[in-house]
C-alpha cells in the first residue's frame, strides 16, 4: 500500500515530489479514472488551504465532473464557461486569485475564494482538466501553476485514456 507523505519546505520541491509520487501512483494502470482517482487523493492531502482537488473529464464536448476530493460538485460544465470552462476552451492554465471577480464564475462551493484550473492535452486532444481551489484568496501563485503544469504533462501517458473517452457521444 502507498504511504506518502509530502511535505517540502518549499514549492519547487513539494510539487517535484508531488509529480514523482503520482507518476508512482498511476505507473502501469491503464485505467484513466482509477488514475484520476489516486492523483486527486494525492493533491488533497498533500497540498495546504484547498477546499476541491480534481478532475473534469472533456465527453462530448462538454467537461463532466470526474473523481475528486472535497464538496459536492457541479457535475457538467460548458466550454468557455466558469474558470474550468475557460481552461477548457483556451486550453491555457487559469491560475485566478478572485473568483468572485472571474467573469462567468461558477459557485459550485461559495466557499472557494480563488482557484487553479490546468488543461489536460493527451494525444492532440483536450482530455480534461485538473481543478484545485481553495477558500484563501490568492492561494495560488505562479509557482503552483508551474508545479500543476509540469506534473499534469508527466501524467499525459496515465490520462490518456481520458482522450478516446472525450471523443465518444
Amino acid at each position: 500500500m502507498y504511504d506518502f507523505r509530502i511535505e517540502a519546505a518549499d514549492k519547487a520541491t513539494l510539487y517535484a515530489e508531488l509529480t514523482d509520487a503520482a507518476v508512482a501512483l498511476t505507473a502501469g494502470e491503464p485505467d484513466a479514472v482509477a488514475n484520476m482517482a489516486n492523483v486527486a487523493a494525492l493533491l488533497w492531502e498533500s497540498l495546504p488551504e484547498l477546499n476541491w482537488a480534481g478532475f473534469y473529464r472533456n465527453v462530448g464536448g462538454e467537461l463532466v465532473l470526474g473523481p475528486f476530493q472535497g464538496r459536492p460538485a457541479c457535475i457538467r460544465i460548458p466550454f468557455g464557461k466558469g474558470v474550468c470552462g475557460a481552461a477548457a476552451a483556451t486550453r491555457e492554465p487559469q491560475c485566478v486569485a478572485d473568483v468572485h471577480a472571474f467573469p462567468g464564475h461558477i459557485a459550485c462551493d461559495a466557499a472557494s475564494r480563488s482557484e487553479l484550473v490546468v488543461p489536460i492535452v493527451a494525444d492532440g486532444r483536450l482530455a480534461g482538466v485538473l481543478d484545485l481551489d481553495s477558500p484563501v484568496p490568492g492561494r495560488f501563485d505562479q509557482e503552483d501553476v508551474s508545479g500543476c503544469v509540469k506534473l499534469i504533462q508527466r501524467l499525459e501517458t496515465a490520462l490518456a485514456g481520458m482522450a478516446e473517452e472525450g471523443t465518444r457521444g
